[in-house]
């Protein structure tokens, strides 16, 4: 055990660096993008709120209704109701992929997969 002086002060530094991302500070990611949305839109199909924090569950379940139980029709919160579709509904107010779904995709570092079997919003016009 006389190496005690070099492995503790060894343990310590490796246990500093290997949790090291865990609790420092990651810095500023910078404000987040506005959204773009077609001038004269009242409302989202859910609050602002919600759409950021879960779009993709609701389009996930939107899928799902739609594909697998036949389900088109979608009653939000407020009790409205909207076709569930991508392309005819959300498309609809954000008609612009590049300045809506792209500039909040790309400062998430998030990459859909919508756009595989999806038309582009420039393609629906």
């Amino acid at each position: 055990m006389h190496d005690k002086k070099i492995v503790l002060p060894g343990l310590a530094l490796f246990l500093a660096l290997a949790t090291l991302p865990f609790w420092a500070p990651s810095g500023n990611a910078g404000t987040p993008p506005e959204s773009v949305v077609k001038p004269g839109t009242e409302s989202c199909v859910e609050p602002v709120e919600v759409m950021r924090a879960r779009h993709m569950q609701l389009l996930n379940e939107w899928r799902d209704s739609a594909v697998r139980d036949l389900n088109r029709e979608y009653v939000s919160s407020t009790g409205k109701k909207f076709n569930i579709s991508l392309t005819n509904t959300c498309l609809d107010c954000h008609s612009n992929k590049s300045e809506f779904c792209d500039r909040c995709h790309d400062y998430a570092g998030a990459r859909p997969r919508c756009w595989g079997c999806h038309i582009t919003p420039e393609d629906h016009q």
